[in-house]
């Protein structure tokens, strides 16, 4: 009954928004309190009882790997991290958790690093002192370093096994020449394999990165700012400021189409993945926005092409866009698994002409404001308890340290046209700016 009415609320909040001309889809309320080191504390304070889910945002992830023969060590330390300290040491650090009952993990992408924990409000301040340590006073010996550096050959090489990753990790290096987004998160195999080797190295990125100014913790829950800021400041208010700020070298223009096939060793049903040079995130520019609309209308289950692809024809069993935000501009991605390997080339043609015609072709008013709908409620719905709340923001946060870009973005779906829509597409949907991989068993 409590999830009913949760749910009822936020929608009377959506919608009463929307009738007064706030548009404000993010319904929690927020603070956002910085400390001289430059960290970042962001207090959504709820009505779940007992509740609350803690996150750490590291605005590093492989994007700021720019040192030739570097790539993997964002990923790296998110194995690392959970190596201890001499004050907690994994095993103490381990068992304060459990004692906890604390649900805690990490996870990095191409933007970010982030670790996240959920608990009962009774241990918060725990919680913010053994993260706090960990944060400040990693440790590890070479030892440690070598191991775990094992293991990330032992998880690329798992993650390699995966038709998916695998497209994905060749469709990037085939399609950027210079930005880091070239490599994907795991970072290139030479650069793993060598990684045993770079314990120093690791220390360095660790100091480079590893700073207040590059961190935001955001604390969702039955909390209040005034607690939480005291805590932070407490334990994180000492941690020296960085200096180190990261050149990213500037992807140049795409002048001509791409593409690349992979010969699968194991027996697998065939992927094609197309791709164009899209836009970086923003919350004040309608391009990126514009192309979160388009990946619904032109590639989403409720789409033309899906029916006809999935369920009239049912050559492909799965179709779906990857239209992901970054910091940088990035690439916008259909992929599709086919059943026949002689249907690919079929399907890679129903594929661009759905591009294609997204540009001669208006979208129906109609069908424009229902993907918007969906946008807006959809994310509403998924606001359903801290941790959600606050994973939420970790992926917003890491893009603009805030909570209210979420709202300027969703102000920007709401402005969006079918003017819009022909505009964006045609300024991004260039041949010269596309690349194309398949995946087929090798015969």
């Amino acid at each position: 009954m409590k999830m009913f009415t949760f749910i009822g609320t936020l929608l009377c909040l959506l919608i009463a928004g929307s009738a007064h001309g706030t548009k404000d889809v993010f319904p929690y309320t927020y603070f956002i309190d910085d400390l001289p080191n430059g960290l970042r504390v962001i207090t959504v304070p709820t009505d779940h009882p007992n509740i609350v889910a803690l996150q750490v945002v590291m605005q590093v992830g492989s994007r700021n790997e720019v040192e030739p023969g570097k790539s993997g060590f964002a990923h790296f330390f998110e194995h690392m991290m959970f190596r201890g300290t001499k004050k907690f040491p994994a095993e103490k650090y381990q068992q304060i958790l459990k004692r906890a009952g604390v649900d805690s993990n990490a996870y990095t992408s191409d933007d970010l690093t982030v670790y996240h924990s959920t608990f009962s409000a009774e241990d918060l301040e725990t919680l913010l002192m053994v993260e706090a340590d960990r944060f400040q006073n990693l440790t590890y010996s070479v030892e440690d370093f070598k191991t775990e550096a094992k293991a990330v050959l032992g998880e690329y090489n798992k993650n390699s096994a995966n038709p998916l990753r695998k497209m994905l990790e060749v469709l990037r290096d085939t399609a950027f020449t210079r930005h880091p987004y070239k490599h994907t998160t795991m970072g290139f195999l030479r650069d793993i394999e060598d990684m045993p080797n770079q314990y120093e190295y690791s220390r360095t990125f660790f100091q480079r990165y590893y700073r207040p100014e590059y961190a935001t913790i955001i604390v969702v829950g039955d909390v209040t700012r005034e607690r939480v800021v005291s805590l932070v400041k407490k334990y994180w208010g000492s941690w020296p400021r960085g200096s180190y700020v990261p050149d990213i070298p500037a992807e140049p223009e795409q002048t001509e189409p791409k593409s690349a096939h992979i010969d699968w060793p194991m027996p697998t049903l065939p992927w094609i993945m197309i791709a164009y040079k899209g836009p970086a995130y923003s919350d004040e520019a309608k391009d990126m926005a514009t192309m979160d609309i388009i990946a619904n209308l032109a590639f989403s289950p409720s789409s033309e092409l899906y029916r006809r692809l999935v369920i009239k024809e049912q050559k492909v069993d799965q179709l779906f866009p990857l239209f992901s935000d970054h910091r940088d501009p990035y690439l916008l991605i259909v992929a599709a698994r086919v059943k026949d390997e002689k249907d690919l080339d079929y399907v890679k043609e129903r594929i661009l002409q759905t591009f294609a015609s997204l540009k001669t072709t208006p979208v129906s008013r109609e069908r424009l404001e229902a993907v918007k709908s969906h946008l807006r409620y959809s994310f509403a719905l998924s606001l359903d308890d801290p941790q959600s709340i606050a994973d939420t923001l970790a992926h917003y946060v890491a893009l603009r340290r805030t909570p209210e870009t979420i709202n300027k973005l969703y102000r920007l779906y709401d402005a969006i046209t079918v003017e819009d829509v022909q505009a964006m597409a045609r300024k991004y949907f260039v041949k010269a700016h596309r690349t194309i991989v398949t995946l087929a068993s090798k015969r």
